[in-house]
């Protein structure tokens, strides 16, 4: 039980601190006007950005659901999933603090850490356990951090006037989504999971939505690739189908 009420209490913290960070603001300035100071191509339109309120609902559910659990069965979550959880929800609090006062190159480490907890947190569920409490919220909250980090080590690139390898900034935009389109088919793929596939499509549209005619290959691109991952998700599910198929025939 004590496990679990420390996960209730980091999950208020991150709450607190994200609400915090935009009512008071935090350092006078807002998270999303500290992104919007400079043309970052991979950053989405900011209404892309109220998936943290429905990563936050479903956390809120998650954690309902151990408290469920432990009523019902006595049940307590691993020490495992207590342990990443709670890293992850120090590493958001530490990423927000750094970022609002403007330690960028240290808020891409705290986004590592960020990133590398929800990855060893979503791999402590298998592929059947993709319920609101269990694997899902895990599962969209990594997938958002997944797209965040590539946004903030494009930011912190840009900050410090990278010269992008003589590459041009749109085409490392392509770049960019072509990898992110890559992991997001790899994790549909390997653990059979389209919500998280799906926040992918949600953010590539924001992208499009932004730039819209003033970077055309950027907006095409992120069109395309959305198109290629909904083609990915379906085709993976016929295939999943065959195989259950042949199974259950054999």
């Amino acid at each position: 039980m004590f496990r679990l009420i420390l996960m209730t209490i980091a999950f208020m913290a991150i709450v607190t601190i994200n609400a915090l960070a935009n009512i008071l603001p935090i350092n006078g300035q807002t998270t999303g006007e500290i992104s919007n100071r400079l043309p970052v191509l991979f950053t989405p339109a900011g209404y892309v950005f109220s998936i943290w309120s429905v990563i936050y609902i479903l956390l809120a559910i998650w954690i309902a659901g151990f408290w469920i659990r432990y009523k019902k069965n006595h049940e307590t979550p691993a020490v495992a999933i207590s342990f990443y959880f709670i890293l992850s929800a120090a590493a958001n609090i530490g990423w927000l603090l750094l970022w609002h006062y403007e330690f960028f190159i240290w808020s891409i480490a705290a986004m590592l850490v960020y990133l590398a907890a929800l990855i060893l947190l979503y791999l402590q569920y298998k592929n059947n356990e993709s319920k609101l409490t269990e694997r899902m919220p895990v599962s969209i909250n990594l997938a958002w951090i997944s797209v965040a980090t590539i946004t903030n080590i494009s930011y912190v690139l840009t900050f410090h006037n990278w010269s992008g390898w003589g590459l041009s900034n749109e085409l490392w935009a392509v770049i960019m989504l072509t990898v992110a389109t890559a992991l997001a088919l790899h994790v549909r793929f390997h653990h059979s999971d389209i919500p998280f596939a799906a926040v992918f499509i949600w953010a590539f549209i924001g992208i499009a939505v932004k730039h819209g005619f003033s970077e055309l290959l950027v907006t095409t691109a992120s069109l395309f690739l959305s198109g290629v991952i909904v083609t990915g998700i379906l085709l993976i599910k016929k295939n999943v189908s065959i195989n259950e198929e042949t199974a259950h025939k054999m």
